[in-house]
């Protein structure tokens, strides 16, 4: 994984769990802990689209004579995706860790 992808996911995914901490913030889990949410979050996002991305470029088949994208090329499309997914991720598992939060905390 290239580094500068990971550090990509994580930062978008950091924001993204401190931005649903602050969409509901009568179920807000603190800047810390979005923080960390949103990190693991990101990470998970970015390994999960990575998976799907080798998943799916097994399965492609290229024109003839095209040569195959090796990854090591900037695309713009691939970095807004990475932090679109990211931040998403993000916010979600902090979403979840919340709702598992007041589940715990009403029995």
């Amino acid at each position: 994984m290239d580094i500068v992808n990971l550090i990509i996911s994580l930062l978008s995914g950091a924001v993204g769990g401190n931005v649903a901490g602050a969409a509901t913030s009568e179920k807000n889990l603190g800047p810390l802990f979005n923080t960390i949410a949103g990190l693991i979050g990101g990470g998970a996002g970015n390994f999960i689209l990575k998976a799907l991305g080798d998943i799916a470029s097994t399965h492609a088949t290229t024109a003839a004579g095209a040569v195959p994208a090796t990854g090591s090329e900037f695309d713009i499309a691939t970095l807004l995706t990475n932090i679109a997914v990211s931040g998403v991720s993000g916010g979600v598992l902090t979403g979840v860790i919340t709702l598992i939060k007041d589940a715990v905390a009403k029995k």
